[in-house]
């Protein structure tokens, strides 16, 4: 079963921001989101939102004749010298809590711990599954931002397959250790959980975690683990990586749909080619209210949704036809989306087509409409059943299928292989 143990974390001294920054400054201005949600925009302005910022160790830039991954390190190194960060005095678990509201505008909470997970013997197998398929740039990327840092930046996330672990993570009394509200209006807080430790690591260690997000950094973390012991190189500090650890259950999680975005499609006529598979029904103009009409038709029919400059559809199943053509699909996977859209829509599409992704159906409809992607496919969200459904089956969901909601912020607590 998986091991999960406190570990003594790495934190940015609040006193220290307030000094250089003024009063008023906080983990707000030095806390950034996953790597991998970053655009240009969004990166530039992190950048300059504090020299301190976290943006500046996942996403580095070159300086001065030194390679992104060693600039990374030298800031982390710095950071620490100069006392921007501090390690906590003692190992221990850590509470995440995430308020927001979800797409409906209902209040909910994401709640968690975050502790030091252990690597399985290999990627896939043993006590931590991954759930989606993942590609081999982004891997190669991670590497070797961790060969220079020798730390976990940001969290991944799993999820445990047994009940009663959020009914343990009660935080010690007091202020939070972190505490910030992102641009999106979702609070975040990070308290240290320095109660008994030993049942909250049983409860994690009850049965195999599923991992929800970071299956790059999982992966890439295994392959540097393994790197190390090829070396010979007794190295505890890289058997293991940060974890944010989240019961598995409605009531914690939300989970949006990611959309596909479609390039080197204009030859095709796509209501036609997609017409012996499902009923294409227009649904009227490719307008932000038209966009919600179709994802409200959508989840109330079963269907997909088609984006055109101009103009939208509702794809509706044609059932016997679909159930042909995802014959070789795996059962758990046949009423997911985005398995729908691989084994049936993208064979269907030009070789050359690319296919990007985006998790805002709003944001979908309007690059389709100012010509940035000639069309894009929408997506209902996977639902929490299913996912638990292929995490006991140990199958694998389609690259990019869920996007859970909201992310927790890089730079609430690091952790050092050497600490």
């Amino acid at each position: 079963m998986p091991e999960f143990l406190p570990f003594a974390g790495i934190r940015y001294d609040a006193a220290r921001l307030a000094r250089s920054a003024g009063p008023s400054a906080g983990i707000g201005a030095v806390a950034a989101p996953p790597y991998d949600v970053i655009d240009a925009d969004d990166r530039a302005v992190l950048e300059a939102a504090d020299p301190h910022n976290a943006v500046h160790l996942i996403l580095p830039r070159e300086a001065r004749g030194r390679d992104c991954y060693r600039v990374a390190a030298d800031a982390l190194a710095s950071w620490e010298a100069e006392g921007v960060l501090a390690a906590d005095p003692d190992p221990r678990f850590y509470l995440y809590a995430m308020d927001f509201e979800d797409e409906n505008g209902r209040p909910r909470q994401t709640r968690g711990v975050i502790g030091a997970l252990g690597l399985p013997a290999a990627p896939g197998t043993g006590t931590v599954m991954p759930h989606e398929r993942t590609s081999p740039k982004a891997k190669s990327d991670r590497l070797a931002l961790l060969r220079a840092t020798r730390a976990n930046l940001d969290p991944i996330w799993c999820l445990s397959l047994a009940s009663g672990l959020t009914d343990l993570l009660q935080p010690d009394p007091g202020a939070p250790l972190a505490e910030c509200v992102d641009t999106e209006g979702v609070r975040h807080r990070l308290r240290a959980l320095d109660g008994d430790a030993a049942r909250i690591a049983a409860a994690v260690g009850a049965t195999p975690l599923m991992i929800a997000d970071g299956h790059h950094r999982f992966e890439t973390a295994c392959a540097y683990r393994d790197q190390r012991a090829d070396a010979g190189e007794d190295d505890p500090g890289a058997s293991r990586i940060m974890a944010f650890v989240v019961e598995l259950s409605e009531e914690e999680l939300c989970v949006r749909a990611i959309h596909r975005l479609l390039r080197g499609v204009s030859g095709i006529d796509l209501r036609a080619t997609l017409a012996p598979l499902f009923e294409v029904v227009g649904t009227g103009f490719n307008t932000p209210g038209g966009v919600e009409l179709l994802r409200a038709r959508m989840a109330s029919t079963g269907g997909l949704g088609l984006v055109e400059r101009g103009r939208l559809a509702l794809l509706s199943p044609r059932a016997d036809a679909l159930a042909a053509a995802l014959g070789g699909v795996e059962p758990q996977l046949r009423a997911v989306d985005a398995a729908v859209f691989e084994a049936v829509i993208r064979p269907r599409l030009p070789a050359a087509a690319e296919v990007a992704y985006r998790s805002d159906a709003q944001g979908v409809g309007g690059l389709v409409e100012k010509g940035d992607a000639e069309a894009a496919v929408l997506l209902r969200p996977v639902t929490v059943p299913q996912i638990r459904a292929a995490a006991f089956a140990g199958v694998r969901m389609p690259q990019k299928t869920t996007f859970f909601h909201p992310k927790p912020r890089t730079g609430m607590v690091f952790r050092r292989f050497d600490g």
